[in-house]
């Protein structure tokens, strides 16, 4: 059970961080959301891109630390973080 609560989260944590980017592209940007991600990938900016996508985090991190429902909330910020070295990989390995 605890397992499925943090994969849950994770998911979560993910969904979030993929529909903060969407927002922050749909937003900030007057290209389409391809055209957005293929210049940032260009001119090495989707690192940031995808960082400020992940403060939509805090909105499930802090509805589920309010549910007491503490798995949930580590499986968000067990996607925060994968998230983080996922980035820094691509931005100084890649």
């Amino acid at each position: 059970m605890i397992k499925q609560n943090i994969l849950t989260g994770f998911i979560t944590g993910l969904a979030a961080n993929i529909a903060g980017v969407l927002v922050y592209t749909g937003l900030f940007s007057n290209a389409g959301i391809d055209a957005t991600l293929a210049d940032a990938v260009a001119n090495d900016y989707l690192g940031k891109v995808v960082a400020l996508g992940a403060i939509l985090n805090f909105l499930p991190f802090y509805i589920f630390l309010r549910k007491k429902q503490n798995y949930h909330a580590r499986g968000v910020l067990l996607a925060t973080i994968t998230v983080a070295v996922a980035v820094a990989i691509y931005k100084f390995v890649l």
